[in-house]
């Protein structure tokens, strides 16, 4: 079982004021503005022998209930939870606006698609998380605090600008993924879904840097706030029994509205309640560290360390982080090139698309957004321990044990998510897929378009499952080779696909023979090139050749 690297171990602080004589991070000396930043006193553990933090104090009267959060099961299950509200919340939307108006359920998709968009911002820093804030082994926690508000703000202001440019640019947006049917009524639609990139941009950032620093009963806050909200606004103004003053009538800018004033919500609370967290860990530790009792006031220069911004820790996320940002934005702009010519096909195609991905990256995938997060967690734990055992040295080899001890996490979630997958799988493609598309869509003709996409490539999405899992080893140690295999998939994959679909003309029931090759293709294809690069990442760490 895997647990946090224990804190609180003996420190020494590097006082170079030289970026170049540290290979992790650049050594800041004690200066006005910038926090400290200390590296762990150094020790050799062997493969088989648990390190100190396995051995954590046993849990007494109601605490042994509580899942551990520096535990991979641990944190698992508060993950679980965490994605499971947001999923629940996004199938509840469609059947609210189904119920109001049939026609208008395409619109949910907009705020998908903003946050498509958002994505590549969002997939940007925050994925460096689990490398950087994630390595415990070598950095304090004020320096990982500093680091993580750093993300935060940054996330915030490229969120805010995003928004701005979202709301001027609503008929150019709905001109592209709206359905020409519904387009005259989707401007102020997609202008009030325009938001989602400020609040998804708040929200990830301290969603990855709490998981990262083992503390993933953040991510869960934010979600169950803004499940709660959602939940009392809808009963009282979309649902059946809404309230019922006079010339009051459910509309779907009603539903976007809500939705808005959630998202707001919980990004607000989800932020303030990272920052008291963290100011109460902060505490904990100076007062363990002076010998203080639980009741002894630490004074506020005590925790002057922790800065708001810090540029040099931006500067060393920001040179990783242009591999994931890469990775993001040319996997994203060639999915929503795809989509375009699917929302080209008309309303129902579009609808059933979107009623797909409700259900498939709503509930279904719950479980392997839960595990993959888990497994880059500890994943990124196990890194910088074994990177701060090979200081001083810039291509390390690892031994055998050390490449499984790093990648354990990763393999257990990969063979979770196919017991999961697997039974999911065959039984919606046989029973309930239908019903459960019509329960969303209030539509028979989406319903059958949804259940033959159902039937066509869901299969493929267990290789995905796979594939998102075994790739999160690259995520969380080199990036770079993390962009290699997607672009790999992408280029010589869904890139040309999306040309032939562009260039060619297809008749209606034709299109989604080509689209379910396309779609499920991607899914196998990516799988067979993580399984080549993992290879070649295991047999170049081994022979120490991966620069690190």
């Amino acid at each position: 079982m895997w647990r946090a690297t224990d804190q609180n171990t003996r420190y020494r602080m590097l006082s170079s004021k030289d970026p170049a004589e540290n290979e992790i991070i650049s050594p800041i000396s004690f200066s006005p503005g910038e926090p400290s930043v200390y590296h762990a006193h150094d020790h050799s553990v062997s493969d088989d022998e648990p390190t100190p933090s396995d051995r954590s104090p046993k849990k007494t009267g109601f605490n042994k209930f509580i899942p551990s959060r520096d535990t991979y099961w641990g944190s698992l299950t508060y993950n679980l939870l965490a994605f499971l509200l947001p999923a629940l919340y996004q199938t509840l939307s469609k059947l609210w606006i189904a119920q109001i108006d049939s026609d208008s359920v395409v619109l949910t998709d907009v705020y998908t698609y903003i946050s498509t968009i958002a994505e590549v911002l969002n997939e940007g820093l925050p994925r460096i998380a689990w490398l950087i804030i994630g390595n415990s082994a070598s950095y304090s926690l004020s320096t990982r605090l500093s680091l993580s508000y750093t993300l935060i703000i940054f996330q915030t202001c490229m969120g805010l600008l995003m928004t701005v440019i979202f709301i001027a640019a609503a008929e150019s947006f709905a001109a592209g993924f709206v359905p020409p049917e519904v387009r005259e009524k989707s401007l102020s639609y997609v202008r009030l879904s325009s938001a989602v990139a400020l609040t998804s941009a708040v929200q990830t950032a301290v969603a990855s840097c709490t998981r990262a620093m083992d503390w993933p009963d953040v991510p869960l806050v934010v979600s169950s706030v803004g499940f709660a909200v959602n939940i009392v606004l809808d009963m009282l103004f979309l649902s059946w029994f809404h309230v019922g003053w006079t010339g009051y009538k459910p509309t779907v800018l009603a539903q976007a509205g809500i939705r808005l004033a959630c998202d707001v919500t919980a990004a607000g609370v989800g932020l303030g309640y990272f920052v008291w967290v963290a100011r109460r860990k902060v505490r904990e530790e100076i007062q363990s560290r002076m010998g203080l009792r639980g009741d002894e006031r630490v004074d506020d220069e005590g925790m002057g360390r922790v800065v708001w911004w810090w540029t040099a820790g931006f500067w060393m996320m920001a040179r990783e982080a242009v591999y994931t940002f890469a990775e993001s934005a040319v996997r994203n702009a060639i999915y929503l090139w795809l989509v375009n010519r699917i929302i080209g096909l008309g309303a129902d195609y579009a609808t059933a698309w979107g009623v797909f991905n409700t259900i498939r990256w709503g509930l279904v995938m719950v479980p392997v957004q839960a595990l993959e997060t888990s497994a880059l967690t500890f994943i990124g734990h196990e890194w910088g321990e074994w990177k701060k055992g090979k200081e001083g040295v810039s291509k390390p080899a690892a031994r055998w044990g050390e490449i499984k001890r790093i990648s354990r996490p990763a393999i257990n979630s990969a063979l979770v998510s196919l017991a999961v997958e697997i039974p999911i799988c065959i039984f919606l493609s046989l029973w309930g897929m239908k019903e459960f598309a019509f329960y969303i869509s209030n539509s028979e003709r989406v319903a059958d378009i949804t259940k033959k996409m159902w039937q066509n490539i869901d299969w493929c999405y267990i290789f995905y499952a796979l594939n998102y899992q075994l790739s999160s080893i690259l995520l969380a140690t080199v990036p770079r080779w993390f962009l290699y295999q997607s672009l790999w998939s992408n280029l010589l994959w869904s890139l040309p696909w999306a040309i032939v679909v562009t260039v060619m003309k297809f008749k209606e029931e034709q299109a989604w023979t080509f689209y379910s090759v396309i779609f499920g293709g991607a899914n196998v294809f990516s799988s067979i090139v993580v399984a080549i690069v993992l290879g070649a990442w295991v047999w170049r760490l081994h022979n120490g050749m991966i620069r690190v």
